[in-house]
């Protein structure tokens, strides 16, 4: 069977099912079971394999004390040399098997491992935007890197704990079989062991939460470090940042020593209560064979098995440990996989027609077809959102919901917590749900937005912003991500970019590397990429906003000029102040206060309109000021 790379199907099938192979996420015990049932057949062999592993253990010390009764003791050297052969072939099984369980665990644990990440990357890409708004990056990273390493491990240990359960079984029934006083002994010692250390698993489940609580901060702190260091060097914000690293990087460290002294002492109690257990059972095989119910032979047995059941205790130990810690990755990834998208396709789209009008019915802005539209505002966020209601997204208006650090909340309060985080993303899900509900209010060529397919909207209108990213690969991943174009045609788009010095600047040219975030690169220079990949994906509306913010004014007219000649007889929006884009645009549209406030030429609104002029010479001024 083909199990690794794993075949994941959740969020995405062939066939467009997107809810094909979806996770239970009602609660977390739910969820962990699901997990256990996609690979139900490999942790089912693993077991199996478990316990021919454990052959030699199982059988070693019965055929051991067999060959003292009635082979040593008697001095039939056939004998002993019938319990060497068998205790030879049982080890050489046991030695097969144990190479195909090792194998077969780590097989496993991977599977779990990068099936996880390839869940969490499904669902955000069946999220898109809005999975930001409900959890933040540092919880989705966790999930897909440490949490998914938790599921590998409950994989691994419950395969184990299966075969030494079955293993433990097997044994007890012997010692019953042999002596019943002491096969009971043998019988519940385990059970009641594993039971004594209940009690400490759950200030272990609660302060394992708090240690992965504050990785996860940790994590979206350092995620917005990196993302934003350009700028924290600009305004000298290094230090300041570095030293609330530090404090929640002590913070982490903190929870984490809290959480290893609880499991310390986990596994203390285990290896105490084997050696009282060893202690015990040496005790009462001594006192049975000085009462002639023992032989020899079948104390060593004893002895071995006594010896053999520290193991199976100690899993048992550690499997209570590795659930305790699944748990906790459980809830936290299901606040990632629970959310649904908001969108819903009407039950019989409208097939959107390019060659219309784009109107918000919201602002009143008109894009016409086939011209280029500048819209100015002196407030950014005002042309972003507009950007965002024409390509049909939410707006950035919101925060996600952390998983809150619990350190002290116990009991009722730490239900009442999680039922607060809970309701509150709620909240946003009902909201987003409202906001897509009904008429989206922006119409192209008198089509709502909401009655066309999502997918449908998204290949029509493409909005490139400035939260674009280019991802690690090479210039051409990065240019032509779907490997449709020609080279002339991606030399083309990365031209009216005026990004060729990229190309130029890169070894290998197309198939350099770039790095992730396309850290390697200028500011200018990954604008330009990006501006380049919206171009080259020829989208019948062009949505820009800020395209030319990170470069030179001399760069900036030429890209104006090159868009302006490739868009021609496309619908194109570019969302900016700056009088290099003004020039080229058939009409220019002012915001103010959300709204239209004017429209028409460039030359004639900065003639006979007041508030636009003092928009653009603001623009002007900022441009030349250093």
């Amino acid at each position: 069977m083909r199990d690794f790379p794993p075949l994941v199907s959740t969020y995405w099938s062939p066939d467009g099912d997107q809810r094909s192979g979806v996770p239970d996420t009602s609660t977390p015990g739910r969820f962990l079971r699901w997990i256990i049932r996609q690979q139900g057949a490999v942790v089912g062999v693993g077991v199996v394999f478990g316990v021919l592993w454990q052959l030699p253990l199982i059988m070693g010390p019965w055929i051991f004390g067999r060959a003292i009764d009635h082979g040593i003791v008697p001095g039939d050297a056939y004998a002993v040399a019938l319990g060497a052969g068998a205790l030879l072939l049982v080890t050489l099984i046991g030695a097969v098997f144990g190479i195909s369980l090792h194998t077969l665990v780590v097989r496993s644990w991977l599977i779990a491992l990068y099936g996880t990440t390839m869940m969490v990357t499904r669902k955000a890409a069946q999220m898109g935007h809005v999975l930001p708004r409900r959890s933040p990056t540092g919880e989705i990273l966790s999930v897909a890197s440490s949490d998914s390493d938790e599921f590998g491990a409950m994989n691994e240990i419950i395969a184990r704990a299966g075969a030494q359960l079955i293993s433990f079984l097997a044994v007890a029934a012997i010692v019953l079989a042999t002596s019943p006083r002491l096969g009971l002994v043998v019988l519940v010692a385990a059970p009641i062991l594993f039971a004594v250390a209940l009690p400490f698993l759950r200030p272990l489940h609660r302060r394992q939460e708090v240690e992965r609580t504050r990785n996860s901060e940790l994590t979206s702190m350092a995620t917005d470090i990196v993302a934003g260091l350009r700028i924290l060097r600009g305004i000298g914000g290094e230090r300041t940042f570095g030293r609330n690293y530090t404090q929640q990087s002590q913070s982490a460290r903190a929870a984490g020593v809290s959480a290893g002294i609880w499991q310390a002492v986990i596994e203390a109690l285990g290896v105490l209560f084997s050696g009282v257990f060893l202690v015990l059972l040496l005790w009462l095989g001594t006192r049975e064979v000085l009462a002639d119910r023992l032989t020899i032979g079948e104390l060593v047995s004893f002895l071995g098995y006594g010896l053999y059941l520290i193991g199976p205790i100690r899993t048992f130990f550690e499997f209570a440990q590795k659930i305790t810690r699944s748990l906790v990755s459980a809830r936290k990834a299901i606040a990632i996989f629970e959310p649904e998208p908001p969108w819903r396709d009407a039950a019989e789209p409208v097939a959107l027609d390019p060659r219309g009008e784009l109107v918000d019915a919201a602002s009143g802005f008109v894009a016409s077809a086939g011209e280029l539209t500048v819209v100015v505002s002196a407030v950014p966020e005002e042309s972003a959102a507009l950007a965002d209601r024409l390509g049909r997204y939410l707006p950035a208006d919101t925060d996600p919901v952390s998983e809150e650090d619990e350190e002290g909340l116990k009991g009722r309060a730490a239900r009442r917590a999680r039922s607060e985080r809970a309701r509150r993303r709620a909240e946003l899900a009902a909201r987003d749900a409202a906001r897509t509900s009904g008429t989206w209010g922006v119409r192209l060529a008198g089509v709502d937005l909401a009655d066309a397919a999502l997918a449908d909207v998204r290949a029509t209108i493409l909005v490139s912003d400035t939260g674009s990213q280019l991802f690690a690969g090479t210039l051409q991943d990065a240019v032509d991500p779907h490997r449709r174009l020609t080279r002339e045609q991606a030399e083309t788009a990365l031209r009216a970019a005026n990004a060729e010095d990229v190309y130029d600047a890169m070894p290998g040219g197309w198939q350099g590397v770039l790095d992730e975030r396309g850290r390697g690169l200028s500011g200018g220079q990954r604008q330009r990429v990006v501006l380049a990949r919206a171009l080259a994906s020829e989208p019948p509306v062009l949505v820009l906003v800020d395209p030319t913010s990170a470069v030179d004014a001399h760069t900036e007219a030429r890209i104006a000029e090159r868009v302006a000649e490739l868009r021609a007889g496309r619908t194109t929006v570019v969302c900016t102040v700056s009088p290099l884009w003004l020039h080229h645009a058939d009409r220019v549209v002012l915001l103010v206060d959300g709204g239209v406030a004017a429209s028409g030429r460039h030359d004639d609104l900065i003639a006979h309109h007041p508030a636009y002029r003092a928009v653009v010479a603001r623009a002007i001024d900022e441009e030349v000021t250093p």
